[in-house]
């Protein structure tokens, strides 16, 4: 069963979800906008690996077919709630994909989450835009603890499948 904006304040409140910094004008009705980070992991032209660029004031264009890595602004996260996270339809429709691959975060997973960005279309994103959202789910069943692989991170991540090209 999925949150409503109202359940996700309420909860944020009682501490059960971590959204830091918590803005009440960023609910919607079953979600919350999460904002971009200030910097990119951005593939290297024919290279392994990626280098790590602050996004400037002024904003950063991905090119056409460009994939990067990015974070969130707000740390985010639940004991008790398995988030999702997704591109909002706005940027979407700009032509960047939000989250490629992996929306899930699992119970007790609390931090900047690492996005998955690609641009369909040159597009510029700025820190701070609101990129995505995010929406809270009830879990069925016991919830083990764990704090391990990307969970520890709050900065861009790349992938551990390859660990050959995620130090870079």
């Amino acid at each position: 069963m999925i949150l409503t904006g109202a359940q996700i304040r309420e909860e944020v409140k009682q501490g059960a979800i971590i959204i830091d910094p918590f803005r009440p004008e960023q609910l919607n009705p079953n979600s919350y906008n999460y904002r971009l980070g200030d910097a990119l992991r951005v593939a290297a032209d024919g290279q392994p690996g990626f280098r790590v660029l602050p996004i400037p004031a002024d904003g950063y264009v991905l090119q056409k077919g460009a994939f990067a890595l990015a974070n969130t602004f707000e740390r985010i996260g639940s004991s008790r709630y398995a988030a999702s996270l997704i591109g909002r339809s706005s940027i979407g429709r700009l032509g960047l994909f939000v989250q490629v691959s992996a929306n899930l975060g699992h119970v007790n997973s609390i931090h900047r989450w690492t996005l998955e960005l690609f641009a369909a279309h040159s597009v510029r994103i700025y820190a701070g835009l609101a990129i995505g959202q995010v929406s809270f789910w009830t879990s069925s069943g016991e919830i083990p603890f764990q704090k391990e692989r990307y969970s520890a991170f709050d900065d861009p991540r790349p992938s551990l499948a390859r660990p050959d090209e995620s130090a870079s």
